[in-house]
């Protein structure tokens, strides 16, 4: 049984896959925090975006651009 290529979805901006070490560099980056604080957050809230970086925040503060390191607020 092959797959439907006509199906085809959007990608879920709204989960984490902490499984992607391009993500968790993302976030890593984006809140200057460990990879593992990273997993832990996940592991904690779950996979929902915006949970993890509320986590996150908490854990560290402000997140930052990661293309700048300028504060994001």
């Amino acid at each position: 049984m092959s797959d439907d290529k006509s199906k085809v979805g959007m990608p879920d901006r709204f989960r984490v896959a902490a499984e992607e070490k391009w993500e968790v560099d993302y976030l890593v980056k984006k809140f200057g925090v460990s990879v593992d604080d990273v997993r832990r957050a996940v592991a904690k809230v779950g996979n929902s975006r915006s949970a993890v970086e509320a986590e996150l925040v908490r854990l560290k503060g402000q997140p930052r651009d990661p293309a700048t390191g300028a504060s994001l607020r």
